[in-house]
């Protein structure tokens, strides 16, 4: 029997069969030791196949080949990751200027992280009605600066509906995951989206209350014309996994486009004479904010960096 796991709370996946049913299911204890240095081996949006044992429980045995996923590194265990879902056609980072400040080294790694799995994403700056001029000023800022980089963006009141309405056609029949910082307010904003699921995520809210950022409930919620919207924890920092430094470039789009005419091959823009990427720091071409998340990531080789809350 196969299907959709569109919930994990840490020790169960709910899967959505094929023919319609809804499966409570487990993973069989040996699952973890296939090479998966992961502490959610089974994600939500993962296709996976399942089988019954004589008491009746449900067991996942087999996953699809995924075709991308957004992961981080582990909060808890530094050699492994946590994958935030699978099999995704985009993602909504929320953030927010202030209440609480969304940090540019944060939403940097994270759309590295979405660039190396080419999963595309846009930028919804929200809680927009409570910015004051200046931090409506330094939104108008930010907002410039990633739409030169070339990311959608788009600014939002969840709280009373402001530009929720420019998202709507952006989710229909497609899978959206939703990230962010804890209070950015991804609850409210599925709340305006899904109106019917206020109890569900006041749930996950409570959570975050009580400081639990490393918890695994994430869920595939149904949208009515189509697709659906991956519900996940707020998150704290991001910290890139399995990224070599050599790497880390070609995922910063605009550091990317310079570094082709750097005078070395392997340049690796930090130091090298006749390097086109400090040139265009130098000269504004490339934001100063984003060449420091570049470095910050070359850096990640320290164990103990990703703990910091980007």
């Amino acid at each position: 029997m196969k299907g959709l796991v569109i919930k994990n709370t840490g020790s169960w996946y709910t899967v959505k069969t094929d023919d319609g049913n809804i499966v409570e299911s487990k993973i069989k204890g040996n699952f973890r030791l296939k090479g998966i240095r992961s502490t959610n081996p089974v994600a939500v949006g993962d296709r996976v196949e399942i089988i019954r044992n004589q008491e009746g429980t449900a067991f996942i045995n087999a996953i699809e080949d995924r075709r991308n996923y957004i992961i981080r590194k582990s909060q808890n265990l530094s050699k492994q990751s946590h994958i935030l879902a699978a099999n995704v056609d985009q993602a909504f980072l929320v953030v927010t200027v202030n209440y609480p400040q969304t940090s540019t080294t944060f939403i940097d790694r994270f759309l590295a992280s979405a660039e190396a799995y080419s999963v595309p994403v846009t930028l919804v700056f929200n809680k927009t009605d409570l910015l004051s001029d200046e931090e409506r000023h330094f939104q108008d800022m930010m907002m410039t600066l990633y739409d030169t980089v070339g990311y959608r963006c788009i600014a939002i009141s969840a709280a009373n509906g402001d530009g929720v309405d420019e998202l709507l056609p952006l989710l229909h029949d497609r899978i959206t995951l939703l990230s962010g910082n804890s209070g950015v307010g991804k609850s409210t904003l599925i709340n305006r989206i899904l109106p019917g699921v206020n109890l569900r995520t006041a749930e996950i809210s409570d959570s975050h209350n009580t400081g639990m950022h490393t918890t695994t409930f994430s869920e595939m919620l149904q949208l009515p014309n189509g697709g659906y919207l991956i519900d996940t924890p707020g998150i704290k920092g991001f910290g890139t996994f399995n990224m070599e430094p050599e790497e880390i470039s070609s995922y910063f789009k605009e550091i990317f486009r310079f570094s082709k005419d750097c005078r070395f091959n392997n340049c690796t823009h930090t130091h090298e004479p006749g390097c086109a990427v400090l040139k265009a720091v130098e000269d504004h071409y490339i934001a100063a904010s984003r060449y420091q998340s570049y470095l910050s990531m070359l850096n990640d080789k320290d164990e103990n960096k990703y703990r910091e809350a980007y």
